[in-house]
């Protein structure tokens, strides 16, 4: 393997990469020869995960002109349009070509029983879960398509919980199976591209979004679990890390669940 990796020096685009499972796809990315456009709604966690990378030995590729293109941190609102729209000018500023990866872990959780969750936290979590992987999908494609394609590969990171539903997360499960469900249609529609759109379903992974859920409960999720543990954000980075590589050429459309076996 050369030193740009398998990835040759290709942008790729990470939202929700200030934390968790988008912080460990970043690492794997640029482990791999990406260069990373890290973005999120705290921009500051974006840039500690740059940092990251450069001390992690994420070496900068050369760019046009010979000049060093280094991972980038920028700040973004996934569910609104023009703050999409922003990002991807700023991408292409920067690195001067739109990402051919991009990987939507951006994502949030409001949870409460049905019977209690208001409208606010339904939309709210729609509007990032759902519509933002809508938006940043569009705006990829779209620009890869004006630069000529061919050639791009999209992973939305969805959740089992949007294929089996779990308890006060109906806000989550439905914006969550909206993931898988647009994953489809946008394969169908950017195949004649090139261009790639899977998606990956993960099971009970640690991360930030588990630090409120009680040990004990923690470990009756464990228990669930054929393989006999919790899942790590790594074991989401590897498959994701597939998906954007030329070994998945032939995929499209996927869903690929990262479960230990939970739910099978």
């Amino acid at each position: 393997m050369g030193p740009a990796g398998r990835l040759g020096g290709a942008v790729a685009l990470v939202t929700g990469g200030a934390s968790g499972i988008g912080r460990a796809v970043c690492a794997r990315l640029a482990q791999d020869g990406a260069r990373l456009a890290v973005a999120d709604r705290d921009e500051a966690g974006a840039g500690v995960t740059v940092g990251g990378l450069h001390a992690g030995g994420g070496t900068p590729h050369a760019g046009s002109g010979g000049s060093p293109q280094p991972h980038a941190a920028f700040g973004v609102d996934v569910a609104e349009a023009t703050s999409v729209t922003r990002l991807l000018d700023r991408i292409q500023e920067h690195f001067g070509s739109p990402p051919r990866i991009c990987v939507g872990c951006a994502g949030i959780t409001r949870d409460e029983f049905l019977l209690r969750m208001g409208e606010g936290a339904f939309r709210e979590v729609l509007g990032v879960n759902l519509t933002g992987t809508f938006l940043v999908t569009q705006a990829v494609a779209r620009a890869l398509v004006a630069a000529g394609a061919p050639g791009g590969s999209i992973i939305h990171v969805g959740s089992i919980v949007g294929k089996v539903g779990n308890l006060g997360q109906a806000n989550y499960a439905a914006s969550k199976a909206g993931v898988e469900g647009l994953t489809r249609a946008c394969a169908k529609e950017l195949a004649r591209f090139g261009i790639r759109c899977n998606a990956v379903l993960p099971g009970f992974i640690v991360t930030p979004m588990t630090d409120k859920v009680p040990p004990k409960v923690l470990e009756k999720f464990a228990g669930m679990v054929p393989l006999g543990r919790l899942g790590d954000p790594q074991d989401v980075a590897d498959v994701c890390a597939f998906l954007a590589s030329e070994d998945s050429s032939y995929i499209t459309g996927a869903s690929v669940e990262v479960t230990g076996g939970l739910f099978m």
